[in-house]
C-alpha cells in the first residue's frame, strides 16, 4: 500500500543542513560515548543548531520506550536493564563539551517500580562531581503517578523541572499513550511546586495537532495553577509516516501573539516559535528568570 506524501513546508519551516567541524565533532563524541540523544531519536529539527554549538539534551535510560504516544518517534518495544555506566558517560561528555547547563530527558520506563528515578539521580550526582558549577534541567515522563519516586528526585536538587504537558487535554486519546493522563500530569507540578517552591517549573505545547485557540488559553491556565513559570510553544512535525499528521502548521505571527498572552497570563520565561522545542535556549531561560 502506498503511503501518503508528506505535506509541502511552509517557507518558515525550512532550515539549511547542518555542517561545520564543531557538528561533526559533537556527534563523533556522542557516538564515541555511547550516548543517546533526544535530538536525534525525536528528530529534532534544531539538532544542527545545537550540534554545532556543542550542546546536546542527553536522553536516558536507553532508546527505547514503554509507552507509544503517536506524536513521537522515540521506538517503543523490548527494553533493557539501564546502563550503570551511562550516568558517568554522560557526565563525560557534558565536562568535554564545557556545557554550563545540562538538559536531560528520559524515555518512559513503566517497568522500573521507580520509573528509572534512581538512575537519573546518579547521572545528577555524576555531572556534579565534574562540574559543580553546571546548573542541571531534568525533562521527565509522569512516573506513573509514583510520588515517593518524584520526591526522591527532588531531593537531588536539579535547577529545572520539566514535564512537558505536550497538547490540550481534549487531544490527550488520539495523541498520547493510553497511559497518560492530563489530570497526572497536572498533579505531578503540583507536588513539584509544593515540594520546591523556588525552582523553576517548566512545561511545553505542541500545536498544529487540531488544537483551538481556547483550548490552549484554557490549558495554560491549568499549568500556571499548577506553578509552571517556564513555557515553551512549538510546531508538530510529523517525524514519519508512523506518527499522527499534522493538522496545521501555525504561523510565526500566531505564535508571537500566544507566547504574548503566556506572558499576560503571567508565566516569567515564554518561548514561543515554530522551531521551539522543551530544550529551546534552556539556560537563557534558566538565567533570565533568575
Amino acid at each position: 500500500m502506498s503511503q501518503t506524501p508528506f505535506p509541502r513546508l511552509p517557507s518558515w519551516l525550512k532550515r539549511p543542513l547542518p555542517e561545520g567541524a564543531a557538528y561533526h565533532q559533537t556527534r563523533h563524541l556522542l557516538s564515541e560515548l555511547r550516548l543517546q540523544t533526544v535530538c536525534h531519536h525525536a528528530r529534532c529539527p534544531n539538532r544542527g543548531e545545537c550540534y554545532s554549538q556543542k550542546t546536546a539534551t542527553f536522553l536516558l535510560l536507553g532508546p527505547v520506550c514503554t509507552r507509544g504516544c503517536r506524536f513521537c518517534s522515540v521506538p517503543k518495544g523490548q527494553v533493557i536493564a539501564p546502563d550503570p555506566t551511562e550516568p558517568e558517560r554522560v557526565a563525560e561528555a557534558a565536562r568535554r563539551l564545557g556545557l554550563r547547563h545540562v538538559v536531560l530527558t528520559m524515555v518512559t520506563r513503566d517497568d522500573l517500580s521507580d520509573g528509572g528515578v534512581e538512575h537519573l539521580v546518579r547521572t545528577i550526582h555524576a555531572i556534579r562531581s565534574l562540574l559543580p558549577k553546571a546548573t542541571i534541567e531534568l525533562l521527565i515522563s509522569d512516573l506513573a503517578g509514583n510520588w515517593e519516586a518524584l520526591d526522591h528526585l527532588l531531593q537531588a536538587g536539579p535547577d529545572v523541572l520539566n514535564h512537558n504537558c505536550e497538547t490540550v487535554p481534549r487531544l490527550y486519546p488520539e495523541v498520547r499513550s493510553p497511559k497518560a493522563d492530563y489530570r497526572r500530569t497536572l498533579e505531578l507540578l503540583r507536588r513539584a511546586h509544593r515540594s520546591r517552591p523556588q525552582m523553576p517549573l517548566k512545561t511545553g505545547l505542541m500545536l498544529g495537532l487540531g488544537e483551538t485557540t481556547e483550548e490552549v488559553l484554557e490549558t495554560l491556565s491549568d499549568l500556571l495553577e499548577a506553578g509552571c513559570t517556564l513555557l515553551t510553544l512549538g510546531q508538530y512535525l510529523q517525524p514519519t509516516s508512523e506518527q499522527i499528521p499534522v493538522a496545521r502548521y501555525v504561523p510565526p505571527e500566531e505564535f508571537d501573539q500566544l507566547g504574548g498572552w503566556a506572558r499576560w497570563l503571567g508565566f516569567r520565561q515564554v518561548a514561543s516559535g515554530p522551531f521551539v522545542r522543551s530544550s529551546f535556549q534552556a539556560h537563557q531561560m534558566l538565567l533570565a528568570c533568575r
